[in-house]
């Protein structure tokens, strides 16, 4: 096949070429006159299974002959001429054993990382430990390091050696997966020093980043037939930028030094690398030539000066290019939906590239607007799939106190109840909803369940209830339990959760493309979990989920045959005559390289492990052979997630070159670049630019007489003042606020325990009079606290409120006992108007009465009490209960005078208030309170909206339903019957 040769046979293939195109041809050139079984004898090596698929692809078109044996180079090992060597250890066994060790280490060092980061800190080591083996160095290499200036960081190396030596110790007994890989290529090497193949041996597409795959690459550039095809070889570099590529610590991060590199442990030069003579012509060679300029090492851009003048026009060469820069990345997302949607309207190929996963997430939900689902090669990772969030739920339970939403987020789920009719379980879980929306409690249990289920009348609420309490009560861990039960109990608390409180299966849990690869890394997870030791909850909900988070779900429907989206490393293998070249920005591509807990930068140079730059060359790599296709998009978000992004550094030096040379039309190239995406920005504001609306007008509805409320609360007469629409809308219309499914611990609930914590009080010190002590206040709120607020840290600032105003409390009740006796306690009451047939309500906090029979009344307060302007004209509540006890008194207490009324403030600064009585006599009170309900009771009469709020920005329940900011306070309302 290749004519004889002393020296290693290394090809590149140019940027801007479809790489496996440019390989089939080749390899179909060289055998035109060869006999058809002299292909079958090549034995082509790959290093994705994609590229083998496109290879096998493109052979398939025609005409028919026998293909050449493609493997990858991870299948070198299934060959039987290794049958003799262990089976590599699963992965995941490996991390749950060394799992085990680290909890030790983080036992015996808390400070080296938080207890969720345990997997991840295993997962890391466990990654170290591959890398040690690929790249052939054992711990003794570490051990004499030079650690002068590295005292703090060398305790933790020694406690990471101490780990992983055991492993290196029996190695070959049991090899993890890259310590076969590499005992698999020494002794391939060593049979082919003894026996050379005397078929063709092509390693192509792969840049020999990986010490071990290097190696390889290096013997089969060696073997008599053997030849190496690197992909995106940059022919436009001179030899003095290659000789810089020599240092990893300053050029690791360029896209061609693994090229340069190889060459050198080769024994020869860049300039040796050979075009392979089959590639077809880069699409735009004037294009290749800015873009390798641009991406020039570091120390070197001064030569910018010396060789941008050489470029050839530059208006020409970036003419396909365009630079988008959206405000933020919902825009950016939307822009480049577009452009694809074109691209299918037009039979387009295109391709959307970037590693930021939550960007093509974006496009791929805009894209569905259009109907158009993309052909996305990574798939949606297995945690966020349907059956892995619902694991996910289910494993909080045994984390955390079953909460009401938590309950709500599972009844709720897909999978949930899906092996019986699951109507009755809709409806039952929509009622239960409703009920601890309205009632509570935040942290349901079985005894409440309980209560609610026997208040029921379907005949299946009990039996749904008892499947409740079995499925989610109770079923927090409080202390360490093995792995492998931990897994059991999981997995079979989820599948009778998805089953359903009938039958023993588990519901659709397992169905679909989904359920089948969460069951498979369930099953991976279960096989494995005897090396796991004992963990906690959490920490086995942070192992559930970073298992989980290893899996990928493909999307099972047909996607378009023109819009893919690829990872940076599909690009290498694919062709596309569009690529969009999306959130280029730092820290998403490049992305920021992952801390590494266990070596600093210069000590895994010195050992000759892989440095953090080499993800960042790598991917620099994709970028120049991306950014080399027909027609390019580069596109990057100025602002994400409200802070200023960083413009990725490879297109800030190709914006940088540009700019700087006028005289080549850069300036104008970049221009146009911009406004070809500015063109695109303005079609998406276009798109989502809902037109001219008519607001609304500020409501002020008129209903008829017959609608209109014959029943308030005391309460609620302040807000027919303030807020009119707000009765119409609760009384006339009978809307309600849905009450939030998590009770939080606010004003009302403060208000509520409060009320509570004195009803109590004040009945003890009436039947002991020496439990009027600040010790007996303080045990009394301990003890409502603990029954009524769930929440600790709640609890414990309440109860310093209270003993801020206890002494306040105590000293201010001598004297209200001096007025007279407490005699009732949120006592419920009412008032007739019979002459309009209206009945008003309330409940008295508390009255005291003296022994001439006269009343005294008092209101608690957790904020401030209303004024006295306010009293009069807005909030009457006391005014009006004062009324009430003199018009038909409260419970079975007769009319009888009211002497005072008092709100008692119990804030920060307690004080007692005085309701104004002697400014408004309870007479006229009621005859003012008889005209307004006679005024609303008018037909006439309408109920506007926000008619005299306090504060402008004060929040109404209502207001979302008139539509309040379409309309000012300003406005006239606008009065409309209805009917």
């Amino acid at each position: 096949m290749f004519d004889p040769t002393d020296a290693p046979r290394v090809f590149g293939v140019p940027l801007g070429v479809d790489f496996p195109k440019a390989l089939v041809d080749g390899l179909l050139a060289l055998h035109e006159r060869h006999p058809p079984e002299a292909l079958a004898r090549v034995h082509l090596i790959v290093n994705t299974r994609r590229m083998a698929r496109r290879i096998r692809e493109m052979f398939d078109q025609g005409p028919a002959l026998l293909l050449p044996r493609i493997s990858l180079v991870t299948d070198l090992g299934e060959d039987w001429a290794m049958a003799d060597l262990p089976d590599a250890v699963p992965p995941l066994q490996r991390r749950l054993e060394l799992l085990t060790t680290v909890e030790r280490l983080l036992d015996q060092s808390p400070d080296l990382a938080p207890r969720a980061a345990l997997y991840d800190l295993s997962d890391s080591l466990a990654a170290l430990m591959d890398e040690m083996h690929g790249e052939g160095v054992p711990p003794e290499v570490i051990e004499d390091l030079d650690i002068t200036d590295q005292s703090g960081h060398w305790e933790r190396i020694k406690a990471f050696l101490g780990i992983v030596r055991p492993y290196f110790d029996t190695g070959q007994a049991e090899p993890d997966v890259e310590t076969r890989q590499r005992m698999v290529i020494e002794r391939l090497i060593a049979q082919w020093a003894e026996t050379p193949p005397d078929h063709p041996v092509i390693i192509a597409g792969s840049t020999g980043s990986r010490g071990a795959t290097q190696m390889l690459m290096q013997a089969v550039a060696r073997l008599p037939q053997g030849a190496i095809v690197f992909p995106g070889f940059d022919a436009d570099m001179p030899e003095e930028v290659w000789e810089t590529l020599e240092t990893p610590l300053t050029s690791e991060d360029h896209p061609q030094y693994r090229f340069a590199q190889f060459m050198a442990q080769l024994g020869g030069h860049p300039r040796d690398v050979a075009p392979w003579p089959w590639a077809s012509r880069p699409v735009s060679p004037e294009r290749n030539k800015v873009i390798s300029l641009a991406l020039r090492p570091a120390p070197v851009t001064d030569q910018w000066l010396r060789d941008g003048p050489n470029l050839p026009d530059l208006t020409k060469a970036m003419a396909n290019v365009t630079l988008l820069e959206a405000d933020s990345t919902r825009q950016e997302a939307l822009t480049i939906a577009m452009r694809l949607r074109k691209a299918a309207e037009d039979q387009t190929a295109a391709a959307l590239i970037t590693p930021d996963r939550t960007l093509t997430r974006q496009v791929t939900a805009l894209l569905d607007r259009w109907g158009i689902i993309p052909d996305d090669s990574a798939g949606m990772p297995l945690q966020l799939s349907v059956p892995g969030r619902f694991l996910r739920h289910v494993a909080d339970l045994m984390r955390n106190r079953l909460t009401a939403d938590s309950l709500l987020t599972l009844l709720k789920h897909p999978l949930t109840h899906t092996g019986v009719d699951r109507g009755p379980h809709l409806r039952l879980t929509r009622e239960l909803e409703l009920h601890l929306r309205r009632y509570g409690p935040p942290f349901p249990d079985a005894e409440s369940l309980s209560t609610w289920a026997a208040a029921r009348k379907e005949p299946e609420a009990a039996g749904w209830v008892a499947w409740i309490r079995d499925c989610f009560c109770d079923k927090e861990l409080s202390s360490s339990k093995p792995l492998t039960q931990l897994v059991t109990d999981h997995i079979a608390l989820a599948e009778r959760i998805a089953q359903g409180p009938d039958g023993d299966g588990a519901g659709t849990l397992w169905d679909k493309e989904a359920g089948r690869e969460a069951l498979k890394a369930v099953t991976e997870l279960r096989d494995n979990a005897k090396h796991g030791g004992a963990l906690n909850a959490p920490d086995y909900a942070n192992l559930f989920t970073a298992v989980l988070n290893r899996g990928e779900v493909r999307n099972p429907d047909t996607p378009h045959p023109y819009i893919r989206i690829w990872g940076t490393l599909e690009a290498r293998v694919q062709g596309a005559d569009l690529l969009i070249l999306a959130g280029l920005n730092e820290g998403s591509w490049p992305e920021a390289p992952k801390p590494d807990p266990w070596l600093n930068r210069k000590l895994r140079n010195e050992a000759g492990l892989l440095l953090p730059e080499r993800r960042i060359g790598l991917s620099a790599h994709d970028f120049q052979q991306a950014a080399s296709a027909p027609e390019v998009w580069m596109t990057r978000a100025i602002r994400s997630d409200d802070a200023e992004t960083v413009v990725s550094r490879w297109l800030n030096r190709l914006q940088n070159l540009l700019d700087g040379l006028p005289d080549r039309g850069g300036k104008e190239a970049l221009a146009a670049m911009r406004a070809r995406g500015q063109h695109w920005l303005s079609l998406a504001e276009q798109l989502e630019d809902p037109g001219q609306v008519t607001p609304a007008t500020r409501p002020a509805p008129i209903p008829p007489a017959t609608a209109r409320p014959r029943k308030l609360s005391v309460t609620e007469i302040k807000t027919l003042i303030r807020d009119p629409y707000a009765i119409y809308a609760k009384h006339v219309l009978g809307l309600r606020p849905l009450d939030p499914l998590m009770k939080a611990p606010d004003a009302l609930l403060r208000g509520t325990v409060l009320h509570k914590v004195l009803e109590e009080f004040i009945r003890d010190t009436l039947n002991d009079p020496g439990l009027l002590t600040r010790d007996h206040l303080i045990a009394q709120s301990e003890t409502i606290l603990a029954q009524n607020v769930p929440w600790p840290e709640v609890r414990a600032m309440w109860l310093a409120r209270m003993e801020r105003v206890a002494d306040w409390i105590l000293d201010t009740e001598s004297t209200r006992r001096a007025r007279a006796n407490p005699t009732l306690f949120e006592e419920k009451g009412s008032a007739e108007l019979p002459s309009l047939g209206f009945t008003l309500t309330g409940t008295a906090d508390r009255i005291d009465m003296d022994e001439t029979g006269q009343l005294y009344i008092y209101d608690y307060k957790t904020g401030a009490a209303p004024t006295k302007d306010q009293q009069t004209h807005f909030d009457k509540q006391l005014l009006l209960e004062a009324a009430m006890a003199e018009q038909s008194g409260f419970g079975q207490l007769a009319p009888n005078p009211v002497a005072g009324a008092y709100y008692l403030s119990l804030n920060t600064t307690p004080k007692e208030v005085e309701a104004p009585l002697a400014e408004e006599p309870v007479e006229k009170v009621w005859q003012e309170f008889e005209a307004l309900i006679a005024a609303y009771l008018d037909e006439t009469k309408s109920f506007p909206s926000r008619r005299a709020m306090f504060t402008k920005d004060m929040a109404g329940n209502y207001d979302q339903l008139a539509r309040f900011g379409e309309w000012d306070i300003t406005d006239d309302p606008d009065e409309e019957p209805v009917t």
